[in-house]
């Protein structure tokens, strides 16, 4: 496993563990988009810019179809300036409400889980 900092992995080109990514790049995504319509390489590039390593298209996309289906995103196409249009994805009220559930649920999780990361000693914070 990689050594790694609160700021993310500790050295340049370091990444998070995949299935780390994988567990929570969904309610990342739709963090990405609390701030307003974005599209998938903007996306991956704010993940990466706030620290949580590369991510691929091919990961990220499928998701946001998925999110589309269940109504917590909403996608409009917007012609490209010098290319090809862009499909950019919206969060809506079903998406803030599921990210204010996820977020507190992750806030929940990560405090267990580093309470019981902290305990020292054979059976500390077992209590089968």
């Amino acid at each position: 496993m990689n050594a790694t900092s609160q700021d993310g992995p500790a050295w340049p080109g370091a990444q998070w563990p995949s299935d780390w990514l994988r567990a929570t790049l969904g309610f990342l995504a739709l963090r990405a988009l609390e701030g307003g319509p974005s599209y998938g390489y903007a996306i991956i590039r704010e993940l990466e810019r706030h620290g949580l390593g590369a991510m691929k298209g091919g990961t990220l996309y499928p998701l946001l179809t998925r999110y589309e289906t269940a109504g917590l995103v909403i996608t409009e196409w917007r012609p490209g300036q010098a290319g090809p249009g862009r499909k950019y994805f919206a969060i809506t009220e079903q998406g803030r409400a599921e990210l204010d559930r996820l977020r507190a649920d992750w806030t929940r999780f990560t405090d267990v889980s580093t309470s019981y990361l902290g305990a020292r000693g054979p059976g500390k914070g077992n209590t089968a």
